[in-house]
């Protein structure tokens, strides 16, 4: 590792797992193995000589390996004024003569710079696995300890119907599985190149390299390179990748960072004073407001939605990438540069949800208050059974309009009257002599009735449903435990 660490980035966000690989001193080791794997095949398919390859030892690959991102840039400032080259004559200088002319060969920059790029991303993901898994596994705890703890359910901001809060929680585990499943199938899409300037192998087919293209059209020089870094080509190329397996996964890590946020949004908003379902771990020392000391604000769960606003804008320079002139610009390379933000984002949420001070993470103790769960659905208890109340109407032969029955007439008799909107049709059945109203309530079954007067008990299949995400859940993690 490295003297400079510092990512692509806000310094404040710099999630540790990922200096390894996005430190910014660490940035040309990838790009050295890309190097290093085609001398090897050079040398195994005897155009390189055997001693000239030998003499590439092992001190001289760790030496290799600890080029640092500062030093090429010096040499790219004051010589070069190319990155690549900059690399080259570093990698030349430490190798000597007789090994060190066949560095790059038969190479173009970006060979060496997507290849490189996609083992990045491959690696990042092999990172972020293990904490998205983490959270996974812990959402599924808390999913069962909620899964018939009565919510009352939102749309639009208003109270809607009940559910359980571990029916809303799975809402949100499904999402992070899904696109941990998205991630996964687009992390293992990402390939390489080893086809030279335009992509058409010309070094390699005009100076003989290599004379054997494969029935898929790949050439086995290149499968040979790639098949060393754990890639599999692109079917075709221009001087760069085709944008689209690393836009796909980058798209992939933006949706997750997504899921993410929504977990932080509904939670921000549960904690609101006003409702309290949810309350965040308030550590000792810490401080919600510089001078409201009565204050512990949702901090973590406002990050959580924050750093996805950060992370879709930097998608857009993703989709600015997707375009190049011809074979080949320079106009996306700087760009490029940034695109780790995306994976740095999403490990500094995960980050957020995981940190703990040694008696579990954050994610792990966000409290769910079930009482003040109760008290919010009680406040629109009367009101909530509106919808089965039509429907049973309806479905007990009820001719007219039930909908605009409870809508107009039965809302405004429970309200004025305090009660709920099963006692109002019977109010309104007995004062209006409404006798189809009246036959269509004493047409409901029993077992609805009791429904219609417990409303907590209208969660239909919220329970099972947040069981079935937990097994769905658990799933996804067992496949990529044997990936």
């Amino acid at each position: 590792m490295q003297g400079n660490l510092w990512m692509a980035g806000n310094p404040r966000y710099q999630p540790r797992q990922l200096t390894r690989i996005f430190g910014y001193d660490n940035l040309y080791e990838p790009y050295v193995e890309v190097e290093l794997a085609t001398l090897q095949t050079l040398s195994e398919f005897g155009i390189m000589p055997k001693e000239d390859y030998d003499k590439i030892t092992d001190a001289i690959r760790w030496a290799l390996s600890k080029i640092s991102t500062s030093e090429v840039d010096e040499l790219e400032r004051e010589v070069t004024k190319h990155d690549i080259r900059a690399l080259v004559q570093i990698i030349q200088k430490t190798v000597k003569a007789q090994a060190g002319r066949w560095i790059h060969v038969p190479l173009t920059s970006y060979d060496v710079i997507d290849t490189a790029r996609a083992l990045q991303f491959l690696r990042a993901f092999k990172i972020l696995a293990p904490s998205i898994i983490q959270v996974l596994t812990e959402m599924n705890a808390k999913i069962l300890k909620f899964a018939d703890t009565r919510q009352i359910g939102r749309t639009h901001g208003q109270h809607a119907l009940p559910i359980t809060v571990g029916f809303w929680l799975a809402t949100i585990n499904q999402r992070l599985a899904y696109n941990f499943g998205e991630m996964q199938r687009y992390a293992q899409g990402l390939v390489g190149k080893i086809s030279g300037a335009v992509g058409a192998y010309n070094a390699q087919v005009g100076l003989g390299i290599f004379d054997t293209i494969g029935p898929d059209g790949t050439k086995r020089f290149e499968t040979e390179v790639l098949k060393k870094l754990g890639l599999r080509p692109t079917p075709i190329s221009t001087q760069i990748l085709p944008p689209e397996p690393l836009a796909y996964f980058l798209f992939s890590c933006t949706m997750m960072s997504a899921s993410l946020a929504q977990f932080g949004r509904d939670c921000r908003h549960l904690m609101r004073s006003e409702i309290g379902e949810i309350n965040e771990a308030f550590s000792a020392g810490q401080v919600g407001s510089s001078t409201m000391a009565h204050k512990r604000n949702p901090i973590n769960f406002e990050n959580l939605e924050g750093m996805w606003l950060r992370t879709k804008n930097e998608f857009g320079k993703v989709l600015d990438t997707l375009i190049s002139e011809h074979q080949r610009d320079l106009v996306g390379s700087c760009v490029a540069r940034d695109l780790p933000i995306i994976v740095i984002n999403l490990q500094q949420q995960l980050n957020t949800l995981l940190r703990s001070n040694g008696e579990g993470t954050f994610l792990s103790k966000i409290n769910v208050d079930v009482e003040r769960c109760q008290a919010n659905l009680e406040q629109s208890a009367d009101f909530v059974i509106a919808e089965p109340l039509y429907i049973a109407l309806q479905m007990a032969g009820y001719n007219s309009d039930a909908h605009h029955l409870v809508n107009h007439t039965l809302m405004p008799i429970a309200k004025t009257n305090g009660i709920d909107l099963f006692r109002a049709a019977e109010m309104a059945a007995d004062l209006n002599p409404d006798l189809e109203l009246k036959t269509a309530l004493a047409k409901i079954p029993e077992e609805i009735q009791n429904l219609l007067k417990q409303p907590e008990n209208y969660i239909g299949a919220s329970k099972e449903k947040a069981l079935s995400i937990i097994s769905l859940v658990e799933g996804v993690i067992k496949n990529w435990q044997y990936e």
